[in-house]
């Protein structure tokens, strides 16, 4: 036991010799940290061998408190196993030299080695007790401080007491590392499981799964590379992203995804994976407004209620074919798969059901409006 003092300080010279950079932290006696910590480490393996002890027992306090340095400083915990590998092989190398002084025998020898590799893994599995302990409340105080910045970010109400938003935005940001950028999208994403794996996306993305429907804001949504590494970070997740805008207009990219998530979950969009709200102007902007396009439709496709259902589906979508192609029986025949003769028939039947009216620009605009959200809704069929 009284080489102990000094052999605790060989090694740690030969630890400061090998990694020159390592930080050397203090107690509150002035002491080296890691000198404490080796000295307790050898005192407490002499003194388990002393009493027998087949598995020796390792001081957890200390070696807790190196893994939760490591989470601090910001590494990982390699560095510290390879510096615990350098000190239990230094302390070998010295019991061996007392061993052959003092001719014990191989046998308990072998069985001194391996009682010393037993107790490196109890420092070992310590440390990472400590370190995955202090990387958890690392972890917890980040996702709060970023629920915060998200909660500004989304938020279309000012801030209360008269703060400056964009101030206050800059605050939260700065204290989670995260870099503001020029524009935004939010996505917003729909379960597939509750057990699923969130979406593997860096720190740049903010990712709040504590919503019923986890939000996500992405940076620079149009930056090269980006979606598909979105569409790859969020493989077996559906939902919607929102158009990209200005960092303080991400509520208005947040409305939009949230609306097209509603469409999907009606079936009115395709889920099973990422869609972007940008691809799908015509069905969020036609779909929503429910209340006003079936109030446009009763009135402007009223003519259609002296014919019977399937000869009204096939005159309604007769006369979108030729609202959007502008062209001849031809064009639209070709369009809708039928016989040009039958598209001139229909033709003059929506002439003679709505007259003057057909050639009404501001008619016409309405006309197409009310069937193309019919197409939509799947009550017409597709070109």
């Amino acid at each position: 036991m009284g080489e102990v003092p000094v052999l605790a300080q060989d090694i740690l010279s030969a630890i400061r010799r090998e990694y020159p950079a390592l930080p050397l932290m203090l107690d509150e006696t002035g002491e080296p940290m890691a000198l404490v910590g080796i000295r307790r480490a050898l005192e407490h393996f002499v003194e388990n061998l002393a009493t027998g002890l087949e598995a020796p027992h390792v001081p957890p306090q200390v070696f807790q408190e190196f893994g939760r340095g490591e989470v601090l400083q910001g590494r990982s915990l390699d560095s510290l196993q390879a510096i615990y590998r350098l000190g239990i092989r230094l302390a070998w190398r010295r019991l061996a030299e007392i061993g052959t002084q003092m001719e014990i025998p191989p046998p308990a020898m072998y069985e001194l080695a391996e009682s010393g590799f037993q107790y490196l893994d109890g420092l070992v599995a310590e440390s990472v007790r400590g370190y995955a302990e202090a990387a958890a409340r690392q972890a917890g105080e980040r996702l709060r401080l970023q629920r915060r910045l998200l909660d500004l970010l989304l938020s279309e109400h000012p801030p209360r007491g008269g703060a400056d938003r964009a101030d206050l935005l800059a605050d939260r940001a700065a204290r989670i590392g995260w870099r503001m950028p020029a524009t935004v999208a939010v996505a917003v994403l729909v379960r597939p499981a509750r057990s699923a794996v969130p979406p593997a996306v860096g720190d740049e993305v903010l990712l709040d799964m504590e919503c019923e429907q986890p939000r996500m804001v992405v940076p620079e949504p149009e930056a090269p590379g980006r979606p598909e590494l979105l569409r790859r970070s969020t493989a077996g997740w559906s939902g919607a992203v929102g158009p990209p805008v200005p960092l303080a207009d991400a509520a208005k990219s947040l409305r939009w995804a949230v609306t097209a998530v509603a469409l999907i979950e009606r079936g009115l969009l395709p889920g099973g994976a990422l869609l972007h709200c940008t691809e799908h102007t015509e069905a969020l902007v036609l779909l929503p407004p429910e209340e006003l396009i079936a109030g446009l439709g009763r009135r402007r496709l009223a003519p259609l209620e002296t014919c019977g259902p399937a000869h009204s589906r096939r005159l309604a979508e007769t006369l979108l074919a030729w609202l959007e192609t502008r062209g001849g029986a031809p064009e639209v025949a070709a369009r809708l798969g039928v016989h040009p003769q039958t598209v001139r028939y229909r033709l003059r039947q929506i002439r003679e059901l709505w007259g003057e009216d057909i050639d009404d620009p501001d008619s016409r605009f309405e006309l197409e409006l009310v069937l193309r959200s019919m197409r939509l809704r799947g009550e017409l069929g597709a070109p």
